[in-house]
């Protein structure tokens, strides 16, 4: 390949960013979900069906319609397909790619600077931008939500037994709230309560639960682990690609509070992206992102783990697990039961 084939190849890369770029400011502005409702419409009425300034939403109109988002007769616009495809609510929606193409830069940037310094600010760093966080817990559930309904949950005997059982399941560290709302619409027979250290992530997952008729059965409450007392001993713990969040604090007394806050029978489900135990399966196509977020976790003070990495900190516990595997091997679901 020659250097000028590879400058093509890059500008054409440069492209697809600025393209998630442009389908970001329409994600966080709801200029798509507006324009789905409206049908079509000019970009002075978008901008005041949205709540938006009209010289800014003319811009995004002309630069949407530059990557086919949009389509437009004269001056009024309509979704594309491709623009149908970015609305949070559309079946199978784009939208996690929009936000994980600003916050994959935002990290970028970040790291660049600390690499100077070693410096590792936490996880305060993913609402360094006021228009991410409120969209890093609807990146998730879009992502994975299915997932775990349609695959993990019944591929997991441990739910099944949970769910004849009834009681308590708690999630640590569960952002909006979708894996507690996806386990209450699979097991009828439990009580949630979710745990998160971001206020903005409780309010919106006790307003979600709200409005799917689970508040009843779900609660949420921020608080930190570390500082954590149950007031009741839990049927299943759960921690969803949170457990490298907090792994690099205290590992052992983490597992021991996992322990002795089950009750007998009760189960811990850790699910977590599987960091290879080889560095060559990085360059398969499916891993390159999570090479990256682990530079991005860095930055945030955590690190990926390997699954029998999870499973050591189970067995010097007292606790015997069982690994299940996910998605070509980049899932790994370790499970283990009091």
């Amino acid at each position: 390949m020659t250097v000028d084939d590879l400058k093509t190849q890059f500008r054409q890369q440069s492209q697809a960013a600025l393209s998630l770029n442009i389908a970001y400011i329409g994600v966080v502005n709801g200029l798509f979900s507006t324009l789905h409702r409206l049908g079509t419409a000019s970009a002075a009425t978008l901008a005041d069906a949205a709540g938006l300034d009209s010289a800014y939403v003319l811009r995004w109109c002309d630069a949407a319609y530059a990557f086919g988002y949009l389509e437009s007769q004269g001056d009024v616009f309509r979704l594309t397909t491709t623009g149908e495809a970015m609305r949070p609510d559309a079946p199978g929606t784009l939208m996690p790619m929009a936000v994980q193409s600003v916050l994959s830069a935002h990290m970028a940037e970040r790291a660049a600077g600390l690499m100077r310094t070693g410096e590792r600010p936490g996880e305060q760093v993913l609402a360094e931008r006021d228009t991410v966080l409120p969209w890093f817990g609807p990146m998730l559930e879009a992502n994975f939500a299915s997932m775990f309904e349609q695959t993990i949950c019944p591929a997991v005997p441990a739910f099944a037994d949970v769910d004849a059982r009834g009681g308590l399941a708690v999630d640590l560290g569960c952002g909006n709230g979708w894996y507690l709302r996806a386990l209450a619409r699979r097991c009828g027979k439990l009580r949630g309560l979710g745990i998160d250290g971001f206020q903005e992530n409780i309010a919106q997952a006790e307003d979600i639960a709200r409005q799917q008729g689970l508040a009843d059965r779900l609660r949420f409450i921020q608080g930190d682990i570390h500082a954590l007392t149950l007031e009741e001993p839990a049927d299943l713990i759960a921690m969803n690609r949170a457990l490298h969040h907090v792994w690099e604090k205290d590992t052992h007394t983490l597992f021991t509070w996992l322990h002795g806050n089950l009750k007998p029978g009760g189960y811990v489900v850790i699910w977590e992206p599987a960091w290879p135990a080889d560095r060559t399966a990085l360059r398969e196509p499916s891993r390159k992102g999570l090479a990256f977020q682990n530079l991005s976790e860095h930055v945030q003070g955590n690190h990926f783990l390997r699954p029998d990495e999870i499973q050591a900190a189970f067995a010097q516990a007292g606790l015997q697990s069982q690994v299940h595997l996910f998605a070509q091997g980049n899932e790994a679901v370790i499970v283990a039961q009091r």
